[in-house]
């Protein structure tokens, strides 16, 4: 088999198919909770805290010389980072948790068995002992 047909069997079955589309939707969802951290949830809380813009909070460990920049390291934009990772991670638990309980819910109906060759014994001689 060519590498390319080989290829192409490998990314058109259904799990790499859901997988891409998931990374898609993965990324926009990030980007979604991003803004939502950034741009709804911080500004309160500055504010609670005394008008304090989180994307700003950084310790200048090196100020400015002349053309080279200063070294700053910028905790806030961290702080908003770990709200961001928090926020996605109890989304993707609260998704795995309902697929988890459907799955729960599939296993707990099981299939009937056939009856055992004891059972189907004892339902013949039953029948026999009904006609007589």
């Amino acid at each position: 088999m060519s590498m390319m047909k080989e290829f192409k069997a490998f990314a058109m079955r259904g799990n790499v198919i859901d997988m891409a589309v998931g990374i898609v939707i993965g990324g926009a969802f990030g980007k979604i909770v991003s803004s939502f951290v950034a741009d709804v949830i911080m500004p309160p809380i500055g504010l609670l805290m005394g008008r304090v813009n989180f994307s700003d909070l950084s310790i200048t460990l090196q100020k400015a010389n002349g053309a080279v920049a200063a070294v700053t390291l910028n905790y806030g934009k961290f702080i908003q980072t770990l709200l961001d990772f928090t926020i996605v991670a109890f989304a993707i638990f609260m998704v795995v948790k309902g697929m988890n309980s459907l799955r729960k819910k599939e296993a707990a109906a099981p299939a009937p068995q056939p009856p055992s060759k004891e059972e189907a014994l004892l339902t013949e001689i039953r029948d026999i002992l009904k006609q007589k």
